[in-house]
């Protein structure tokens, strides 16, 4: 698996949001972007944590939820991947995209 890549997530002990929904966010973002595709393998539990500098505890969480979301599953041992859709979640895909696109436009312009 190339780690590197699909670590990429970084958690504000800012934010007032707690860390394990920080970590869903990031990944449902990851997935409506394309970053990851479906069957894709996604990092380790333990992987995750030691990327992100959190608890195992906090990460597990993270996945659970997801799972319950039908987002990702596990395979036992072989690992985490992301979740094939169907029409539903290709449209909430779609409106996470353009949502994205949208935070990302009013970044600019608040910076411009």
């Amino acid at each position: 698996m190339h780690v590197d890549m699909h670590t990429e997530l970084s958690i504000s002990h800012a934010d007032p949001r707690p860390m394990y929904l920080q970590i869903v966010e990031q990944i449902r973002r990851r997935i409506a972007v394309g970053d990851w595709a479906p069957g894709q393998e996604i990092p380790s539990i333990r992987t995750l944590a030691a990327a992100t500098r959190v608890s195992v505890i906090t990460v597990k969480r993270a996945y659970e939820e997801l799972e319950r979301e039908g987002i990702i599953y596990r395979k036992q041992g072989l690992g985490t991947f992301v979740a094939e859709f169907g029409d539903e979640a290709a449209r909430e895909a779609k409106r996470l995209r353009a949502e994205e696109r949208l935070r990302e436009a009013l970044k600019e312009c608040a910076e411009a």
